[in-house]
C-alpha cells in the first residue's frame, strides 16, 4: 500500500518542505473604445456544463496591439533597454461574482468601471495559477484556482483600424476541474489548475491538457455555427416522437446558427498519481505526454486512459530515507526519447528512455557545487528548483530557484554557463521571508522565441528580463496603478541601503503579497503575458 501523503498535503504549494532534510518548515486602448471592463462585441454561447459567470462570455475585452510580421530580435534598443515595453491591455479574468445579478437586462456599457476593477470582488478561486500560449500564439489560455480555464483568441488585423494590430477577446470559458474528496485517504482534492499545455493544431479544433493535483484532462475546443434540423424520430426540442405519428420520411438538413464555442473533455487520465501533480509535458511525437508528481513520473498515450507507464520512481522503501522530491519535468522539444526533471536539492537529471524502461538511472546529472562560504540556514530551501525549461533549440536548459535563473548547456554538467540574479537584494530578508512562507513560492521562467531573452517573476508585481547577448537586464512592473493605455513601462530599481533616489523603491517597501509567479512569451513575436492575482497583463515591445 502507498503511504498517506500527509506531508505532501500540507506543503503542496511550497517545495514540499515536510519531506526535505535540514532547516525546513511545513506551513499550512489607445482610443475611445478602451474599457477596463467589458462591453458588447464578441458573441459566444455557453454550454450547459459550464458555469455562467454573469454575462462575461457575451462580452469583448478591451483591445490590445501586437506587432505583425516576423519578430524583431531583442537588442539593447528593443530588448531590455529603457522604454522598450508598453502595456497594451490589462485583462480581468472573470470572477465568480455575477456581473448581471443586479439586473438581468442591464446594459453593460453603463456598468461602473470601478465595480469591475475593485479587487475586493476577486476571491481566492479567481487567482490565476497558470498561463500558456498555444504553438501559433493565436490563443492564450489561463487557469485559475477555481478550476476554470479561460481562453483568449487573437483577432486578425483590422483594415479600417490599422493602429490596432490585433485584439485578444474571450474565446471560451469552461470549468475544467471540480473539487473532489478522496474518502480512502480523507484528503480533499483541490480544483486548482496546476498546468495547461497545448497540443499542435491538426484540424479546425484545438486541443489542450489541463491538470489539477490528481487528474489530467484532454479538452477539445471547437466551433459550431450550424445545427441539424428535421429529425424523423425527434421533434425540434429533442423529445422522442411517437412512431405512430410519423407518416413521412424527412431528410435532416443543417441550418445556420449563432457561433457556438464548445469545450468537450475527450480524455480523462485519472487514478495514476498518489502524490500531487506538478508538471505535464507533451512529447514531440504528439502521441504521448508525461505527468510528474513529487516522487514519480508517468508516461501516457493520448488514446489510453486506463494505463500509464511509470518511467521515474524515486520513492525509497522507507519514507524516512527520502531526501528530495521532483519539482518539475519537461520533454525535449525535438527528441521524443529525452526528458529532464529537477529536484528540491537543486539538481537536474537528463534521462533517455532508449536506455531502459525505468529511467531511475539518469544519463546526465547537472549540479553546481555549493560554495561553503555562502552556506546558510536557508541554503537547501532556496536551492530548490521551481521550474525547468528546454530552450526552443533544445541545446540549453533553464532552471529557476528562489534567487536566480541559471542556463545550462547539455554538454556541460558541472556548472551552468549563465547565472542571473533575479532579486539578490532579498538575501538579507530570507529570515522574514521564511516566517511569512514566501521563501517557498514557486516562480516560473520562460524563453523568448529566439532563446535570446529570458523572463521570470519577482515580488511587488515586478518581473525581470535578461538579454543573453548583451548581458543587460531590466525590471518592469505589472500594476494597475501605472497601467495607462499605451504607456511605456519605465524600468524599476530597488534600493538596498543608503540614500534612495526618486525613481527607486526601498527593499523594505516591497509588497510580498503581490508576486508574479506565472508568465508566458509569444512563440514568434515579442508579446508577453504576465499574471498578477486575477489580472492578466499583455505587453509588447515598442514598435516605432
Amino acid at each position: 500500500m502507498e503511504e498517506p501523503e500527509q506531508g505532501f498535503a500540507a506543503g503542496r504549494h511550497t517545495c514540499r518542505p515536510g519531506l526535505l532534510p535540514g532547516p525546513t518548515r511545513v506551513s499550512s486602448p489607445q482610443d475611445d473604445t478602451w474599457n477596463w471592463g467589458v462591453y458588447p462585441g464578441h458573441t459566444m454561447v455557453l454550454q450547459p456544463s459550464e458555469r455562467h459567470y454573469g454575462d462575461w462570455n457575451h462580452r469583448r475585452l478591451g483591445p490590445w496591439c501586437s506587432p505583425t510580421g516576423s519578430p524583431a530580435p531583442l537588442s539593447c534598443e528593443t530588448g531590455c533597454g529603457e522604454g522598450s515595453w508598453i502595456l497594451v491591455c490589462r485583462l480581468l479574468v472573470p470572477t465568480q461574482v455575477s456581473l448581471l445579478s443586479m439586473e438581468e437586462d442591464i446594459d453593460t456599457r453603463k456598468i461602473n468601471n470601478s465595480f469591475l476593477r475593485d479587487h475586493s470582488y476577486a476571491t481566492e478561486a479567481d487567482i490565476i495559477s497558470t498561463v500558456e500560449f498555444n504553438h501559433t500564439g493565436e490563443l492564450l489560455a489561463t487557469g485559475d484556482k477555481g478550476g476554470r480555464v479561460v481562453i483568449f483568441q487573437r483577432e486578425q488585423e483590422s483594415k479600417n483600424q490599422v493602429h490596432r494590430r490585433g485584439e485578444y477577446n474571450v474565446y471560451s470559458t469552461f470549468q475544467s476541474h471540480e473539487p473532489e474528496f478522496d474518502y480512502l485517504k480523507s484528503l480533499e482534492i483541490e480544483e486548482k489548475i496546476n498546468k495547461i499545455r497545448w497540443l499542435p493544431q491538426q484540424n479546425a479544433a484545438y486541443f489542450l491538457l489541463s491538470t489539477n493535483d490528481k487528474t489530467v484532462k484532454l479538452w477539445k475546443v471547437s466551433e459550431r455555427d450550424k445545427r441539424p434540423e428535421g429529425y424523423n424520430l425527434k421533434d425540434e426540442e429533442g423529445r422522442l416522437r411517437d412512431p405512430a405519428t410519423i407518416t413521412t420520411l424527412r431528410v435532416p438538413v443543417l441550418r445556420p446558427m449563432d457561433l457556438m464555442v464548445e469545450a468537450t473533455p475527450r480524455r480523462v487520465f485519472a487514478n495514476a498519481h498518489t502524490y500531487h501533480i506538478n508538471s505535464i509535458s507533451v512529447n514531440s511525437d504528439y502521441e504521448t505526454y508525461m505527468s510528474a508528481d513529487d516522487l514519480r513520473i508517468n508516461l501516457w498515450n493520448f488514446e489510453i486512459t486506463n494505463q500509464s507507464f511509470n518511467i521515474v520512481d524515486i520513492k525509497p522503501a522507507n519514507m524516512e530515507e527520502l531526501t528530495e522530491v521532483i519539482t518539475a519535468a519537461e520533454f525535449h522539444p525535438h527528441h521524443c526519447n529525452t526528458f529532464v526533471y529537477s529536484s528540491s536539492k537543486g539538481t537536474i537529471r537528463l534521462c533517455d528512455m532508449r536506455a531502459s524502461a525505468l529511467c531511475d538511472r539518469h544519463t546526465k546529472f547537472f549540479e553546481e557545487p555549493e560554495d561553503p562560504s555562502n552556506r546558510s540556514f536557508f541554503s537547501e530551501i532556496i536551492s530548490s528548483i521551481s521550474d525547468v525549461k528546454f530552450s526552443h533549440s533544445g541545446r540549453y536548459i533553464m532552471t529557476r530557484d528562489y534567487l536566480t535563473v541559471k542556463v545550462w548547456d547539455l554538454n556541460m554538467e558541472n556548472r551552468p554557463i549563465e547565472t542571473y540574479q533575479v532579486h539578490d537584494y532579498l538575501r538579507s530578508k530570507l529570515c522574514s521571508l521564511y516566517e511569512n512562507d514566501c521563501i517557498f513560492d514557486k516562480f516560473e521562467c520562460v524563453w523568448n522565441g529566439s532563446d535570446s531573452v529570458i523572463m521570470t517573476g519577482s515580488y511587488n508585481n515586478f518581473f525581470r528580463m535578461f538579454d543573453r547577448n548583451t548581458k543587460r537586464d531590466v525590471t518592469l512592473e505589472a500594476s494597475r496603478e501605472n497601467s495607462k493605455p499605451r504607456a511605456i513601462l519605465k524600468p524599476r530599481k530597488v534600493c538596498v541601503g543608503g540614500k534612495r533616489r526618486k525613481d527607486e523603491i526601498s527593499v523594505d517597501s516591497l509588497d510580498f503579497s503581490k508576486k508574479i509567479l506565472h508568465t508566458a512569451w509569444h512563440p514568434s513575436e515579442n508579446i508577453i503575458a504576465v499574471a498578477a492575482t486575477n489580472n492578466l497583463y499583455i505587453f509588447q515591445d515598442k514598435v516605432n
